[in-house]
């Protein structure tokens, strides 16, 4: 939503709340200074309606009164808009202060903390829980807050994208669904229109602005699982392909987590079997020296292009 629209909007809703009697539509033009710019009746009241109609969207409740002289006006009454009060016992409010801390970076992390100290002003009972366990889920992804506001509000987006296997950037247009954070990486699942098909891309591929694109179009899926779809792109739980590769000892930890198998080799290798998914290559040049592929041989291959590539760069 527009900067504009919001602010108009939201006086919009302070006359009707702060009102004791209807207001007509003559009163509101004259009071909401963002109404005054609008010389046409028409589009006056054009725009009148559609501001109404989307405050009673976002949940408030508007009484339309008649007057004697059969004039209409408007008015939202503080008690059919207030809240019901908040009720929490002392662990559901340490598991809501748990879920607040979460967010290390970008803007959710004051909107959390700001939500929390309303709560605690309000007298909801508060207690710590964060000394035994306090996750955090950074954000350091210039990309992230633009595509949480366009996956919110469904609006298509353009960015230059670098693929795993490449090394330049592409452009991309893509219709964001959802986010999702997973070993440690943001991905944005979202339908590709140049592609006309579904793509997963992970934020720190993303390089440059974000930048709008209008509405999106196509039908966001009932249920969007990044994570399952990330762990198919990625080969997670493949059994058919699989590669071999040897890893020094103590270290690649991740990859040990999703070995198939492990021999030692000799006394500085071990030799694993693991799922073999696309952008495999990629992830085992980001162990260096620790890692050989054995087999197979595209992926030798690919892992060696991808090494004498950063080594260029």
């Amino acid at each position: 939503m527009a900067i504009a629209k919001a602010e108009r909007l939201m006086n919009l809703a302070l006359c009707l709340m702060n009102t004791r009697r209807p207001v007509s539509k003559r009163e509101l033009r004259a009071s909401i200074e963002a109404y005054h710019e609008v010389t046409s009746d028409d589009a006056f009241n054009r725009m009148f309606e559609r501001d109404k109609d989307d405050l009673r969207e976002l949940g408030l409740v508007i009484d339309t009164v008649e007057s004697l002289d059969g004039e209409f006006g408007y008015l939202a009454r503080s008690d059919r808009n207030r809240l019901p009060d908040i009720a929490l016992d002392p662990e559901e409010a340490a598991a809501l202060s748990l879920a607040a801390k979460v967010w290390q970076q970008a803007r959710l992390a004051e909107a959390a903390s700001g939500a929390l100290q309303k709560l605690r002003a309000a007298g909801v009972p508060y207690e710590d829980a964060s000394s035994a366990l306090e996750p955090r889920i950074p954000a350091p992804e210039p990309a992230f807050e633009a595509l949480m506001v366009a996956t919110r509000e469904r609006r298509a987006v353009a960015f230059d994208y670098r693929k795993a296997n490449a090394v330049r950037p592409e452009p991309r247009l893509v219709e964001p669904w959802a986010l999702e954070c997973w070993r440690g990486h943001w991905y944005l699942a979202g339908y590709d229109r140049d592609r006309e098909d579904v793509r997963v891309f992970r934020l720190s591929r993303i390089s440059g602005k974000v930048r709008a694109r209008g509405a999106a179009a196509a039908a966001v899926p009932d249920h969007v699982d990044v994570r399952e779809a990330v762990a198919r792109w990625a080969g997670e739980g493949a059994t058919a392909a699989t590669a071999r590769i040897r890893l020094r000892h103590e270290s690649g930890y991740p990859l040990r987590a999703r070995a198939l198998s492990t021999a030692a080799v000799d006394s500085e290798w071990d030799e694993l079997e693991i799922p073999y998914g696309h952008g495999l290559d990629a992830w085992l040049a980001e162990f260096g020296p620790d890692v050989v592929v054995v087999a197979p041989e595209e992926l030798r291959a690919e892992v060696v292009d991808r090494l004498r590539a950063v080594a260029k760069g």
